[in-house]
């Protein structure tokens, strides 16, 4: 539900925030099939990584005291109600599959080792981690060009 939010609002902080309460959730699910390593990165990585990036964005483009007056607007309670329920259906699924057992095994009895990781990362995944790599660096250039203040004049 959160993905469907994320393509079909139209307030990008809003888009935002219902990605990453899908980013979570995906997270969860790496932990459910045990790979915690990969669960943590996905939490690191992502979540946190398009944070910080929509924040630089914002600074970068600057957009003055009308935008501070439009975001007083936005951060309404009633607006944090969507991604906060889907926030709580995800801790109590959780808190669910972890205490539902003694022994853990809903989570799974195998885990991924960060070794394992690594070497299929830098094995049989290497050009998909190349190209990530040239995506994202395009993307930073995308963004400081468009935060250029030759561009907006």
């Amino acid at each position: 539900m959160s993905t469907f939010r994320v393509i079909t609002n139209k307030n990008p902080v809003h888009a935002l925030l219902y990605l990453i309460v899908s980013l979570i959730a995906v997270a969860m699910t790496f932990f459910s099939l045990g790979a915690p390593f990969a669960g943590v990165l996905e939490v690191i990585a992502y979540a946190g990584a398009i944070m910080v990036l929509f924040v630089f964005v914002v600074m970068m483009l600057n957009l003055g005291p009308e935008s501070v007056q439009q975001e007083r607007t936005w951060l309404k309670p009633g607006i944090w109600a969507g991604p906060v329920f889907l926030a709580g259906m995800l801790l109590f699924e959780l808190l669910y599959v972890l205490f539902s057992s003694d022994s853990g095994a809903a989570i799974g009895t195998t885990t991924v080792s960060p070794k394992a990781v690594g070497v299929s990362l830098f094995g049989p995944y290497l050009l998909v981690v190349e190209l990530a790599s040239m995506l994202l660096l395009a993307a930073a250039v995308t963004a400081f060009h468009l935060g250029r203040t030759e561009a907006k004049e």
